[in-house]
C-alpha cells in the first residue's frame, strides 16, 4: 500500500496544499487542495473519493477534479461520505448555483459522481483497500479512516477535538502510522476548543490514550501556516518535560509530497 500526502496544511499559502492524500493512486481521502498538483491523468485513475466532512479546506477540489477529467471517464466518480456530508455538498456545492449538479450532469442514467453513504464504524472495502470509518468530534458530522491492505493500517484522524471512542478503536488494530490532527497552537486553545480542534495541550493529554507508545510513528497535519512554527515548538516542549509525552513516542512532521508504503 502507497500512500501519498497531496496536502497536509491547515490553510492556504506558499507550498501549502490543503487535506488530501491518494492511496494506490485509485482511492482519493479528502480532496483539499492538494489535489490540484496532479497531472490529469492521475486525476483521471481516482475512481473513488472517501471525505472526511464538508468543510471547505477538505473538498474544495473536487468539484474542480470532476470537471477536469470528466470527458476522460467512463463511469461515475465515486464519493463516499456521511450522510450529513453529503446532504451538504448537495446543497452547498452541487445545486446548480455554486457548481453543476453533477449526479445529473451529463445525465441521471450517466452522471459524473454518485455519492454512497457509509457510517461510523463502517468496513469499507475499496479497490483491494480496507477502509474503516473512524468516530471524529467535530463542528459537523465527520469521522477519520483506517486505511489497510493486509498489514497495519495508516489512521488518518480527521478533524477532531478530545476523542475517547478514536482511542478505544486505534488501540485495538494493528497500526503502522498515525496522522492526527493539531490546527491551532495553545495561545489560541480557546478558539481550538471553540471550532473542535486539537492544541499541543490537547494533543498531547490525546496522544497519552496510546496503549502501546512506541508502536508506531504519530504524525502531526493540519497546521495553521502561520502557527506551524509555534505549534512545532509547543509540541516539542511537551516532549522534552518530565510530565510529557511519553520518550517512546515518536512525534514528526507531515510534509506535502511525502509518502507511506508497506
Amino acid at each position: 500500500m502507497k500512500v501519498r500526502v497531496l496536502g497536509c496544511s491547515g490553510a492556504i499559502a506558499q507550498g501549502r496544499r490543503t487535506t488530501s492524500f491518494l492511496v494506490n493512486g485509485c482511492l482519493l481521502i479528502d480532496a483539499g487542495t492538494g489535489v490540484g498538483d496532479l497531472t490529469l491523468q492521475e486525476m483521471a485513475c481516482i475512481d473513488h473519493v472517501v471525505l472526511s466532512h464538508s468543510h471547505l479546506d477538505h473538498i474544495a477540489a473536487l468539484p474542480l477534479m470532476v470537471d477536469a477529467v470528466a470527458s476522460q471517464r467512463d463511469k461515475p466518480l465515486v464519493v463516499l461520505a456521511l450522510p450529513g456530508t453529503i446532504a451538504a455538498l448537495r446543497s452547498h456545492i452541487f445545486n446548480n448555483v455554486i457548481w453543476p449538479d453533477f449526479e445529473r450532469i451529463p445525465s441521471v442514467e450517466k452522471p459524473f459522481i454518485r455519492f454512497e453513504p457509509f457510517e461510523i464504524g463502517e468496513l469499507l472495502n475499496i479497490a483491494g483497500l480496507q477502509v474503516e470509518v473512524m468516530p471524529a468530534v467535530h463542528t459537523v458530522p465527520a469521522c477519520g479512516f483506517a486505511v489497510s491492505e493486509n498489514g497495519p493500517a495508516w489512521v488518518f484522524s480527521g478533524d477532531t477535538a478530545r476523542n475517547p471512542a478514536f482511542w478505544a478503536r486505534v488501540n485495538a488494530m494493528a497500526v503502522g502510522a498515525l496522522v492526527i490532527e493539531t490546527a491551532f497552537s495553545d495561545a489560541e486553545c480557546a478558539l481550538a476548543a471553540l471550532s473542535k480542534h486539537l492544541s499541543p495541550a490537547t494533543l498531547g493529554e490525546e496522544l497519552c490514550s496510546i496503549a502501546e507508545p512506541g508502536g508506531y510513528p504519530v504524525w502531526i497535519t493540519h497546521t495553521k501556516p502561520a502557527e506551524t512554527a509555534l505549534i512545532m515548538a509547543e509540541i516539542d516542549g511537551l516532549e522534552r518535560r518530565a510530565d510529557g509525552l511519553d520518550p517512546a513516542l515518536e512525534v514528526r512532521w507531515l510534509t506535502e509530497g511525502q509518502e507511506f508504503a508497506w
